[in-house]
């Protein structure tokens, strides 16, 4: 079979890792933004959603020839709407060419045989008026100049949309594939994008998909469960509630449920319970065993599971943890997405957390308003196990940092330093933050009030030096600040906040 020779314009179908083939265009890159090294590809914008990818030769097949056999694998309610946008970008197509072909004729000019090419705002070729005797671009090839002026969005009169809500610069909604390899350097592409290369070898841009403006959010439709009413889990119901959505809450301590019940949300009696009530089901808990306990335990989430329903698990675990609770969700005919918050109580309070999802997909794209509701940035980190890695290894560097900070401050007061003028050095250099900065005034201040739990922290440590001991890869910083914690618990420091580890260095 010969080989298909593809260039800019062309319609296509790409598949991306291991989702199915979704139609897409060829189009130019962001001009700074490099072909991968040492592949053969193509950058492809996909119609009906607003990702966009370096997609392998061999990943990519045209449109027009394979469009029967594609239709017949995959019936999805998502990739019709991309089929539809497909069909309604060629009519569009078409009209121009046939406007255009009109202003000529009139006008009492030969017409030429050769179609007409059109520009636009992305200076992209249109694929159904391309000049078939055109040099194909191959990957040694420099793109042509007038093409390398990429937006956002696609042109050539149609308007690609991901969603019918408003813009909103407060939230940015990626879709995003976990690698082995490093990440490309990120570029600003309209909206924020992200860069990331997939094991398959391709990069994949996602761009942010949006809420209404000024923070209005179309909630979903379907019912909302939430266990657990910790320093994380009542912020995010109470936006979750604010913004619309339908919430059935339980509890363990059943009284933290009284002040949301008043907010409008349901009461669930059990996990099962609220599980078979509800359509998606979060849970945030404290650890491991508690997360285990809540979905394998008497009345818990596994009973109330029934094919269809969705449970996302968005406690602080070990991938062995979420891989056996994606197991047992799923062998009831469940579906199952982890989606841990990087945050503290008032990230959680102001729903600016940050959510690291992984596993199934739909059930991300089911939870996006949701995910809006509770944080300004989610990330989709691919299979089940990917998020809780991140989450460990982003909180092994934060408690490391946290009691370095604090070793620091003692450092100077041991050596007759001024601890305030430390702070505001340290608060006038490349290391200034929100975060150094609050957890500093709170030490000289004494206030360990928790904004996230010491002992969550120390926990965190203990199964981040684990996981990387399965790697076979060195934790030193993390153990020596592991140490540090496990004195501050024995300090009975447990329940304050993780900045409370100074009070290790001061006894």
């Amino acid at each position: 079979m010969a080989a298909v020779h593809l260039r800019i314009g062309d319609l296509v179908w790409g598949k991306l890792g291991r989702y199915p083939p979704w139609p897409g265009k060829i189009v130019s890159p962001p001009k700074d933004l490099k072909k991968p090294r040492g592949k053969k590809c193509h950058f492809v914008k996909f119609f009906g959603t607003e990702d966009h990818a370096w997609i392998k030769v061999e990943q990519l097949k045209p449109y027009h020839p394979h469009k029967e056999e594609m239709i017949k694998i995959n019936k999805g309610k998502r990739f019709q709407q991309a089929v539809d946008a497909v069909e309604d970008y060629l009519k569009k197509a078409k009209g121009k060419e046939q406007n255009s072909e009109g202003k000529g004729d009139s006008k009492g000019k030969k017409t030429s045989n050769k179609p007409l090419k059109i520009l636009e705002e992305d200076d992209e070729d249109l694929s159904a008026l391309k000049d078939p005797s055109e040099k194909d671009l191959t990957d040694s090839d420099p793109e042509p100049s007038a093409l390398e002026r990429l937006g956002a969005g696609p042109g050539s009169g149609f308007k690609w949309e991901s969603s019918p809500v408003k813009d909103d610069p407060h939230f940015h909604h990626f879709l995003l594939s976990q690698s082995e390899k490093p990440a490309s350097s990120m570029e600003p592409i309209s909206k924020r994008l992200k860069i990331i290369e997939e094991v398959t070898g391709s990069t994949s841009i996602q761009a942010a998909d949006s809420t209404a403006i000024n923070g209005s959010i179309t909630p979903t439709d379907k019912r909302i469960g939430f266990l657990g009413l910790g320093l994380m889990g009542s912020g995010i119901v109470s936006n979750l509630l604010k913004m619309g959505h339908v919430v059935t809450v339980w509890n363990r301590t059943a009284e933290k449920c009284d002040l949301f019940i008043q907010e409008g949300a349901r009461l669930g009696r059990t996990p099962a319970e609220v599980a078979s009530m509800c359509d998606i089901t979060f849970s945030c808990v404290s650890d491991p065993k508690a997360a285990r306990d809540l979905v394998l335990g008497p009345s818990g989430v596994l009973q109330g599971i029934r094919p269809g329903k969705c449970y996302i698990e968005m406690s602080t675990v070990d991938p062995e943890t979420i891989t056996e609770l994606s197991q047992v969700i799923t062998s009831r005919g469940g579906r199952f997405l982890e989606a841990p918050v990087a945050g503290s109580q008032q990230l959680s309070n102001d729903g600016m957390l940050v959510i690291l999802a992984a596993g199934d997909r739909t059930v991300y794209e089911d939870c996006s308003s949701c995910f809006q509701a509770m944080g300004k940035t989610s990330f989709f980190l691919g299979e089940a196990g990917n998020a809780a890695r991140m989450m460990l290894i982003l909180n092994m560097v934060q408690g490391s940092f946290m009691a370095t900070i604090a070793e620091g401050l003692t450092l100077a007061q041991a050596t007759g330093q001024s601890q305030q003028t430390f702070l505001d050095i340290l608060c006038q250099g490349q290391m200034a933050s929100t975060f150094v900065d609050q957890k500093c005034q709170n030490i000289l201040q004494g206030n360990f009030k928790p904004d996230y739990y010491l002992k969550h922290i120390q926990k965190d440590l203990r199964l981040a030096i684990s996981m990387g001991d399965m790697a076979n890869h060195p934790t030193p910083m993390a153990a020596a600040a592991n140490e540090v914690y496990k004195r501050a618990k024995a300090l009975d420091q447990s329940d304050n906040d993780i900045s409370a580890v100074y009070r290790a260095y001061i006894h």
